[in-house]
């Protein structure tokens, strides 16, 4: 074999090598895919994913799927190049920078406890829409989840305490006390009056410039609702806020009499807001396909994500725009007796 020859050879076998090494390097992206469905008035390993005690309740036909988004890599698990390029050549998954799902300043672990405590805030705020769609009345208080370690609440509020007033003014919600703090300017103290048990607390907190320079002092909460009867909702390892609406169409069915799907096989997702607003979620495309494979054949679809969703529609699925809890509900009542409008999504 010439020099030359064997210097091509031995050229082609580095590039080659060198190309293999590279396809499993690690890179910074995530793949979103389909993820799994749970029927909200189905079961979960044989128990109820909606679980109602202390109330009557009335039997239940066809599914109201909740549909959630699988990822694949991150901080701790990142995936290599060869991973990333096949998601880009599937049609039914998107490959996103890793920052759009775990910020850099935020830990995977604070990530996962911030997605535990936003699926508890959906159910109760689910809960809390089916009620108020209903007419019955409860109670409610904003209770602290827990504090960033490191920041001015961390010793100074804890888990379970129940803020009662924010600079003299009472804690309405979660949002009244959120839009109190971002009130402040950096550096300003903020005044919480709290209950912790039986006692009564005044605790003065500073607050500090959060990642986009707005004031936080760290603290996470959550509603803590008083409802007049037990409403349990399992969905195993699921998190996040996107399950709202399907939470809510589930009680519902279950707290009313007839069948609020007409025994067809319903999907759909959105945030829900105690008043019964719908929310915009992420990963509607993986969400789609998901419905579909579960045998759904109707989407309830959030107003706000009704463009992005008409683009990647997959075929035999119909769109659905559901801005309210309660238009979500006449939605399905006119698809069950057709009568009535239906509201469907348009390309923005």
């Amino acid at each position: 074999m010439s020099r030359r020859a064997l210097t091509l050879l031995l050229a082609g076998f580095l590039v080659l090598a060198f190309g293999v090494v590279g396809a499993f390097r690690p890179v910074p992206y995530v793949v979103l895919s389909p993820g799994p469905t749970e029927n909200t008035i189905g079961e979960v390993d044989k128990k109820p994913v909606i679980s109602i005690k202390g109330r009557q309740t009335y039997p239940t036909k066809g599914a109201l799927h909740l549909v959630t988004v699988a990822y694949q890599g991150g901080p701790a698990a990142q995936i290599d190049l060869l991973t990333a390029l096949r998601g880009w050549l599937d049609p039914t998954v998107a490959v996103v920078p890793q920052e759009t799902i775990f910020a850099p300043d935020r830990d995977p672990k604070q990530v996962e406890e911030e997605n535990a405590v936003e699926m508890t805030n959906s159910q109760d705020s689910a809960t809390a829409a089916a009620l108020n769609e209903l007419k019955i009345p409860y109670a409610m208080a904003v209770s602290v989840a827990y504090t960033e370690k490191g920041k001015p609440a961390d010793g100074k509020l804890k888990k379970d305490d129940e803020i009662i007033a924010v600079d003299g003014k009472a804690a309405k919600d979660v949002t009244a006390v959120s839009d109190a703090v971002k009130a402040h300017k950096t550096g300003d103290n903020v005044a919480f009056t709290i209950t912790r048990g039986k006692e009564k607390l005044d605790v003065t907190v500073p607050t500090v410039a959060g990642p986009k320079g707005q004031p936080l002092v760290g603290v996470t909460m959550q509603a803590k609702y008083k409802f007049p009867f037990e409403v349990d909702i399992n969905v195993g390892d699921v998190g996040g806020p996107s399950a709202g609406l399907m939470f809510s169409l589930g009680i519902l069915d279950k707290l009313t009499p007839g069948e609020l799907t007409g025994g067809k096989q319903i999907a759909g997702t959105g945030t829900i807001e105690p008043g019964g607003t719908v929310g915009p979620i992420g990963g509607i495309a993986q969400k789609m396909v998901g419905a579909q494979d579960s045998g759904a054949t109707i989407f309830l679809t959030p107003a706000d994500n009704c463009a992005e969703a008409v683009k990647a529609v997959p075929d035999g699925l119909r769109l659905v725009r559901a801005d309210t809890l309660h238009g979500a509900v006449q939605a399905l009542d006119a698809l069950r007796t057709g009568k009535g409008e239906v509201p469907a999504c348009e390309a923005g």
